[in-house]
């Protein structure tokens, strides 16, 4: 099989079809016209074999993860998902392992409204890059530098499940037999929070999605915005499945510098903590509270108002 005829047959018109798209796939450039009162998010991952994901790891979870690291991003940013493109290097043709892929890309481009427009397909050693577009309304997107002193911090879901799945994965840990197919499934499945960016667009502060653990993304969201914080890890949330198998000091380290939960953290003011729990749970997202916004430029977490220092466990591209 040939390149077109790859792209063609696995990824020409799949997936979600979208008005706003002109002209897709099967030119020299897409055409997309977006509404004239939103401002376009864009953002750019790359996962490569055996840096970002095992090599055995299953075709349909790989297409699913390589769309939804992105979707995250856009979350992050409370902005609508809209149009993707699509860089595949693959060794060979495989095309048992690209009907899989090509069905988990699109089962989760299809969730939530997304519309592949475009791409490339080279031979190489695998990888797969996205450059994901979003809407915004202008002005109202977040980043990371609004987080003021006084503000409350907060995380979605619960944290450090993928990072155990991943070494579940390696065989560096051994879980419960009923546990495994849940932590595994987190860090091939992850589920970005897009309804709850939106939801917190005009009422959070900063944001930031949680891709290189905690205690790494927070301090991203300190640095841009000038401020400290102070975490209580009592207040983390963890899963019934993490507490199963890990003692309370491990769980938390996975939970503070794991990554790859893909979960939101946020800031919030006093003024809009009421706003937040009525806006979430529409959003039909968990969330809580685990600290506070400071003056300064330190991050301090405390565990029953003493120190607390986790063994680090966060991803280093360059390490």
């Amino acid at each position: 099989m040939k390149e077109f005829q790859l792209i063609e047959h696995y990824f020409r018109n799949k997936g979600q079809k979208r008005r706003d798209v002109e002209l897709s796939i099967g030119d020299d450039c897409a055409l997309v016209n977006p509404a004239d009162n939103k401002s376009i998010a864009i953002s750019c991952d790359t996962l490569v074999e055996n840096v970002h994901f095992l090599s055995d790891i299953p075709a349909h979870a790989l297409g699913y993860k390589s769309l939804a690291v992105n979707l995250s991003d856009l979350a992050a940013m409370g902005a609508e998902p809209a149009w993707f493109t699509l860089a595949l290097t693959l060794p060979s043709v495989d095309e048992p392992w690209l009907a899989r892929f090509s069905e988990g890309l699109f089962e989760i481009a299809e969730y939530y409204g997304v519309a592949l427009i475009g791409g490339d397909t080279t031979r190489g050693p695998r990888s797969i890059s996205i450059t994901i577009n979003g809407q915004v309304i202008k002005g109202t997107a977040l980043t990371r530098a609004g987080a003021k002193n006084g503000d409350w911090v907060y995380v979605t879901g619960t944290l450090g499940d993928s990072a155990l799945g991943l070494d579940v994965l390696r065989g560096a840990k051994i879980v419960n037999t009923e546990d495994k197919e849940y932590l595994i499934n987190r860090h091939y499945y992850p589920t970005p929070r897009v309804l709850a960016g939106q939801a917190l667009r005009t009422l959070a502060t900063s944001a930031i999605d949680l891709s290189d653990g905690l205690i790494s993304d927070i301090g991203h969201v300190l640095k841009a915005s000038n401020v400290g914080a102070i975490i209580d890890v009592s207040q983390i949330p963890l899963s019934t499945s993490l507490k199963a198998n890990l003692s309370r000091e491990d769980a938390l380290s996975y939970a503070l510098t794991g990554g790859e939960d893909y979960e939101l953290l946020f800031t919030v003011p006093e003024s809009q903590r009421g706003a937040i729990d009525t806006a979430l749970i529409h959003a039909g997202v968990k969330f809580v509270k685990i600290g506070q916004i400071c003056a300064g430029d330190k991050l301090k977490l405390v565990d029953d108002g003493k120190v607390f220092m986790p063994v680090s466990r966060s991803f280093e591209h360059f390490s």
